[in-house]
């Protein structure tokens, strides 16, 4: 050993990058080092995507220079990036449903015999020993749409190492996991790490980045604002460079709660929640959390018909209460923000126009059943001033606004519908810390016009910042209440009481 630092395995300097009217990157200088998972943070719009797409070669940029494992590389295409080891693991993984595990890593490379049929046994014997290699132990037979959100970013990232990638970009990998999840992939990761692979990890979780990361490095505005050990820098100094300024958490204030608007009366439904007694008033949050599965989503599902309700009573505004589907919920006054903005939330090729008027298309009927374009678009401009949705125009693709946006974009959807009831599934999973703060305010400003308003997270901070009550959820059941004004109430306490502690342990815990 000669005592000299490795050469890094990326290494992109002063590099430019110019759109019509946007200077998307502004003299950017990034390097990675061998065996580093290297965070990349910043505002949605900061120029983090810009600045992978040029290294993977979607981008040409205009100015700079890339190396890669120590080679220059001019007119780099996705091609060429991809031969040079650089992987792109994107939030939604894409796989085939229908086929196997190992059907989905031999994708487009199927092991053939003679005679030109596929070779099965081989397929199935070299996926398990390819992916054993990375400490994945599947049964890779099992169908691709059986497997974990967790397993599928695992198998993903296995798929680029045994392609020979040097360096995998995850691109915000834990937003659709559960917790134990997140701490699954991040000891995967950390594996591979140790094996010598490099990591560019991009990521709006700043707890995480602390978690995982070697090294951070902050954009804004299309420029590098900071870079640092992780071990050097602490979070609000790393807020401080992600914003520009000392961004708060947003408190809120209780409200009066008024009349109660959903009541639910011995609510089960097997395998998902037994015996749910709960109330919602007007003007009032509550948050419901607990482990994954053992309930608040379920519920929240149900109540918007994406699932069966079950039995027991739901009475809405003093009626009886039946979501049989999306349709009838909304026609009730009880409307639902899904985890998965994507697939459940937005129309992402679609106008923000279009988007926010899709819930209330009857209202907007003229007698011939047109379309009122005009009211339409004043319903489209008073929501975007109302939430402040930063968006070009009306007109623009909601698929190119940043996350942030995007979700501002589903709240405005469903405020339209005015309803009587909101369901929050993770409202502000994946957006950065400024569009979190604008996102809970929107939320109070909303219970401060009369909706009764459920949130189901668990990001135990939020919850104490913006609820009345908070419902912890144990195997099916509430088994714990706080309420804001309670001395007692903490995240250490929160935490006790999801991992099904009794009141006397959580609190000689703490």
């Amino acid at each position: 050993m000669d005592g000299r630092t490795p050469a890094p395995v990326v290494e992109m300097l002063n590099i430019v990058k110019v759109f019509p009217g946007v200077r998307a990157l502004d003299d950017v200088s990034f390097t990675v080092q061998p065996g580093e998972i290297h965070a990349l943070v910043g505002k949605n719009g900061a120029g983090k995507s810009t600045l992978m797409h040029v290294l993977t070669g979607l981008y040409a940029p205009d100015s700079g220079t890339i190396r890669i494992r120590g080679t220059a590389y001019e007119n780099l295409n996705t091609a060429r990036a991809k031969q040079a080891g650089i992987s792109l693991v994107a939030q939604h993984v894409k796989f085939i449903p229908g086929l196997s595990i190992a059907e989905n890593v031999y994708c487009g490379m199927l092991p053939m015999k003679a005679g030109g049929f596929v070779d099965w046994k081989k397929m199935n014997r070299d996926a398990e020993e390819k992916l054993a290699r990375f400490g994945l132990h599947l049964d890779v037979t099992r169908l691709m749409e059986n497997t974990t959100v967790a397993e599928r970013q695992m198998i993903e990232i296995a798929r680029a190492l045994f392609a020979d990638a040097s360096v995998v970009i995850l691109d915000e990998p834990t937003a659709p996991l559960p917790k134990h999840d997140v701490a699954k992939l991040f000891e995967f990761v950390r594996r591979q790490r140790e094996r010598g692979a490099s990591f560019i990890y991009i990521s709006h979780y700043l707890e995480e980045i602390f978690e995982v990361a070697d090294h951070v490095t902050v954009m804004r505005n299309g420029v590098v604002t900071g870079s640092s050990p992780v071990k050097d820098i602490t979070q609000p100094e790393l807020i401080r460079l992600i914003s520009g300024a000392n961004v708060e958490r947003y408190r809120r204030t209780p409200g009066q709660p008024g009349k109660p608007v959903l009541e639910l009366k011995k609510l089960s439904r097997p395998r998902a929640y037994d015996g749910i007694n709960l109330t919602l008033h007007a003007g009032e949050v509550v948050g419901l959390t607990g482990l994954e599965g053992s309930g608040p989503g379920d519920l929240a599902r149900g109540l918007f018909g994406l699932a069966p309700l079950g039995t027991g009573e739901a009475l809405l505004d003093g009626k009886p209460y039946e979501a049989a589907s999306p349709i009838a919920a909304l026609a009730q006054g009880l409307a639902y923000l899904p985890r998965d903005r994507h697939g459940l939330g937005i129309v992402g090729i679609r106008s923000v126009r279009d988007n926010i008027s899709l819930s209330v298309l009857a209202r907007l009927q003229r007698l011939i059943g047109l379309i009122d374009s005009g009211a339409e678009r004043k319903l489209a401009t008073d929501y975007i001033d109302a939430l402040g949705i930063k968006t070009p125009s009306m007109n623009t693709a909601v698929e190119n606004l940043s996350g942030g946006n995007q979700q501002k974009v589903v709240v405005a959807k469903l405020a339209a519908t005015q309803p009587k009831v909101l369901v929050l599934d993770e409202p502000t999973q994946g957006v950065d810390v400024q569009a979190k703060v604008d996102l809970l305010r929107i939320v109070d400003q909303l219970s401060r016009q009369g909706v009764a308003i459920a949130v189901v997270s668990d990001d135990l901070n939020e919850l104490m910042d913006i609820c009345d009550r908070i419902l912890v959820f144990y195997r099916g059941r509430i088994i714990r209440e706080f309420r804001k004004n309670d001395e007692k109430i903490t995240a250490a306490r929160l935490l006790a009481a999801i991992e099904g502690e009794t009141v006397e342990t959580a609190d000689a815990s703490v």
